[in-house]
């Protein structure tokens, strides 16, 4: 689609998240000839991130104000998108917290604190999310677990059990859509570089949100409902679910 189409026959992108590094790196490579629909606390304050965007091709960008913790008004936001923008073609999430695991183990709220950003809100807006789709009869997701939730290890379990969860949740959900049209892609990324993990060591394995946007966007193009990135640390964590407990509790980050 050229940069004079109509904008009203473009597919529509949401990104949940848009400040994500990964986030806009996967709207980045969908930018050309669609509408990138940029979600985020601050919304006025994404004048960066929407020229990125346009620059990259989009026909439009807009930036509306989403709050992933008020689970209470995902309903009400996703009907506005949806009156303001039309159908919702790709909804990316790429909303979370890595919160402080040293903290969490005293801290009884921050604990719940990141369990509910990278589970609870996430299992509601993919809830309404699939619900809209189906009532669409097409669409696709991108939702982001971790190998931190493939087996969950003791030096960053609280994120991990809430990735472990989504994890679960999302392939559940996966298997309720197959055959109705709606494609719900799960991605594991391993230790990825970047703003999210600013300071830490990184792990073997590591990739960039480029790498991450990359596998992302094949995946969303072939159909995929399973993406590790990078790819080797599938049969890795095979392997990994097979280390006695005596190992694997003093495993690393």
């Amino acid at each position: 689609m050229t940069a004079g189409a109509n904008t009203e026959d473009a597919e529509t992108v949401l990104l949940l998240g848009g400040r994500s590094e990964i986030g806009l790196e996967i709207a980045v490579r969908l930018a050309p000839g669609r509408r990138i629909v940029l979600a985020a606390r601050r919304s006025s304050d994404l004048e960066q991130q929407r020229t990125m965007l346009t620059n990259a091709g989009a026909l439009a960008v807009t930036a509306v104000e989403f709050d992933a913790d008020a689970t209470d008004t995902h309903a009400d936001f996703l009907a506005q998108v949806a009156r303001a923008h039309g159908r919702i073609d790709v909804a990316v999430l790429a909303f979370g917290i890595l919160g402080d695991q040293a903290r969490a183990e005293t801290d009884a709220a921050h604990a719940v604190a990141i369990v509910h950003t990278d589970y609870v809100a996430q299992v509601s807006i993919l809830t309404l999310l699939a619900d809209l789709m189906k009532r669409q009869g097409r669409g696709k997701i991108a939702v982001f677990s971790s190998v931190a939730g493939v087996r969950v290890r003791r030096a960053n379990y609280v994120y991990g059990s809430a990735k472990a969860g989504l994890d679960g949740f999302a392939s559940g959900l996966g298997d309720a859509l197959h055959g109705s049209g709606i494609q719900l892609l799960l991605v594991r990324p391993g230790f990825v570089i970047g703003s999210m993990t600013e300071g830490m060591k990184p792990a073997p394995m590591s990739s960039t949100p480029a790498q991450v946007a990359d596998a992302v966007v094949r995946g969303l193009q072939s159909g995929a409902t399973r993406v590790w990135v990078p790819r080797i640390l599938q049969p890795v964590f095979f392997m990994m679910r097979l280390l006695p407990q005596s190992i694997w509790r003093r495993m690393p980050r």
